[in-house]
């Protein structure tokens, strides 16, 4: 779900077919005037989906994107405040990005999503790397707040809605592949587990329309994507009531509404919460092959203790049930977690408690991380941050070792069987093969058979493995 490396948008490259044209006919008009803007990306799925709404509103407001940074007159940098790492990564930025503003006079230079409102005095006062500051609610303000900025006054808007979702926006699709889609079902996220800032940074709870969502659905389906990713900080707490009716939708119904746009498109979601996931989404999910047979439910820690003191409002044994139940309604699925290595407090035999649970949940994968303390957050406020920086690292490559080799073994196990793959594109190794994933989520390398191309639906044998990846061959 996280990653640390940037993405950079290229509306120009990718941009949505709906307003395509209108965006093509005003560059071929030649407008010197025109001005460009140049966005990063960090952090979790979100923050891509988000910069997609951004892409949106920039260009309705007369702005084009470029790839190249020195072309642009506005920069802006989708931030993440999950961990320490990526806040360093964005700080690093602002600063080459300050370089470029030195040598080009009027250059404006943004900063978006969830570092924005807890460091806006810093970018804005302290450091005077920035012009604009907006958090993830205000992103309707941006033409406003550019205005505001080039008359010389600083852009800010950082306030937490209850009620915006960009129900209405649609976005503008960047992925290049053209195959695969996301949706953000909600906003915001009620749960306070002790050592996230998300509740601070991106606010409330909040659903949208599931109407809107369908309609979204289609409309990708129609312009051939084949995948669709729902996305939430917690998608199975989904809830919207319909205003006229009072009936009210949950997630595992908003699931069956999307999975009956059509049978050919795929669908995942992504993030679940333990205490959230219930039978009736695991039935959805059974009763629907186009629905992948796949769940990210992160434990952050093996171990009772820790798990109270992260707020998670459940114990080891209650996670364990959960995993037993999705592996008797579905043994076929495939579950991935997130782990935190390091918590306040945490001893070595705890860390073992987290080691033997990849081992017996069987993870196929994890995102692994040791402990970065956040400010503001409840753990910060009320626990020592005592376990020293290089007892994390130790404990947190024991994590990755062990899940490793569950990986590993979890692959071997397909060696042999043939999976019906979702071509996505070309391998990042090599032009000759493609790559694509099966209904569990796993990563597939095969070579290129002529007549095939993205967005295909093949079969694959696969005849070799990795921990990390499945090779295999057309059939």
């Amino acid at each position: 779900m996280y990653n640390d490396n940037p993405t950079l948008i290229n509306v120009n490259k990718h941009i949505d077919e709906s307003k395509q044209g209108e965006v093509l006919e005003s560059f071929q008009s030649g407008l010197e005037s025109e001005k460009k803007f140049y966005i990063e990306s960090y952090g979790c799925q979100m923050n891509f989906a988000d910069s997609e709404i951004v892409a949106s509103i920039l260009t309705e407001d007369g702005y084009s994107s470029t790839r190249i940074m020195e072309e642009a007159d506005l920069i802006l940098i989708n931030t993440c405040s999950i961990r320490e790492k990526a806040e360093d990564n964005v700080r690093q930025r602002l600063r080459q990005f300050d370089k470029v503003k030195k040598i080009k006079p009027g250059l404006l230079v943004g900063v978006l999503g969830c570092m924005a409102e807890r460091l806006k005095g810093k970018f804005l006062d302290e450091e005077k790397l920035v012009d604009i500051v907006v958090g993830p609610d205000a992103y309707r303000d941006l033409p406003l707040l550019i205005n505001n900025a080039e008359d010389g006054q600083k852009g800010v808007n950082v306030l937490l809605s209850r009620e915006e979702t960009y129900a209405d926006i649609s976005p503008l699709r960047l992925d290049s592949n053209g195959v695969s889609g996301f949706i953000s079902i909600m906003r915001g996220c009620d749960n306070m587990c002790s050592f996230c800032v998300v509740p601070f940074t991106r606010g409330r709870e909040r659903s949208r329309n599931p109407f809107t969502i369908v309609a979204e659905a289609r409309d990708l389906f129609e312009r051939g994507y084949k995948e669709i990713t729902l996305l939430g900080q917690n998608v199975d707490s989904f809830k919207w009531e319909n205003p006229e009716t009072m009936e009210i939708y949950s997630f595992a119904m908003l699931l069956e509404m999307v999975a009956l746009v059509s049978p050919i498109v795929r669908i995942r979601f992504s993030t679940s919460h333990p205490k959230d996931i219930t039978d009736d989404v695991l039935f959805t999910m059974a009763k629907y092959d186009n629905i992948c047979k796949y769940i990210h439910l992160p434990i952050q820690s093996g171990n009772s203790r820790i798990l109270e003191l992260m707020n998670r409002t459940y114990d080891r044994s209650w996670y364990e049930s959960k995993v037993k139940r999705i592996y008797e309604i579905m043994p076929e699925c495939a579950i991935s977690s997130d782990i935190i290595t390091g918590f306040c407090t945490e001893t070595e035999e705890e860390h073992q408690d987290t080691l033997s649970i990849i081992e017996w949940a069987k993870f196929t994968m994890s995102y692994m991380f040791f402990y970065s303390e956040r400010p503001g957050t409840l753990a910060a406020r009320k626990y020592k941050d005592d376990v020293p920086y290089d007892v994390k690292k130790k404990r947190l490559s024991d994590v990755i070792r062990v899940q490793r080799q569950i990986s590993f073994e979890h692959n071997k196990l397909d060696l042999g069987k043939t999976f019906e793959i979702l071509i996505e594109g070309d391998s990042k190794k090599s032009s000759l093969d493609f790559k694509g994933r099966n209904s569990q989520n796993k990563a597939v390398i095969f070579p290129k058979i002529e007549g095939f191309k993205p967005g295909d639906y093949v079969n694959v044998k696969i005849t070799s493995y990795t921990s990390a990846t499945l090779k295999g061959e057309i059939v």
